[in-house]
């Protein structure tokens, strides 16, 4: 587990997709941070994110049937 402190105007879905470089941990790193959601989209300058050790990605293809991601 390592920790993250925000820096002004960031949100959690940009450090969670540099920290692991990809958007589908989200619910997990929410999960290890009781409350953080309530903080509004734009977290507070120095919030300390705690970033659990997640499993590898599955390597299941995903299938897309509109658009991309």
């Amino acid at each position: 587990m390592a920790e993250y402190l925000t820096g002004r105007g960031e949100v959690l879905d940009q450090i969670v997709l540099a920290q692991y470089g990809r958007r589908d941990v989200l619910v997990a790193v929410l999960d290890a941070n009781p409350g953080l959601a309530e903080l509004g989209p734009i977290l507070p300058y120095r919030t300390r994110v705690t970033l659990p050790d997640l499993p590898a990605p599955s390597q299941t293809p995903v299938l897309r049937l509109w658009g991309r991601s």
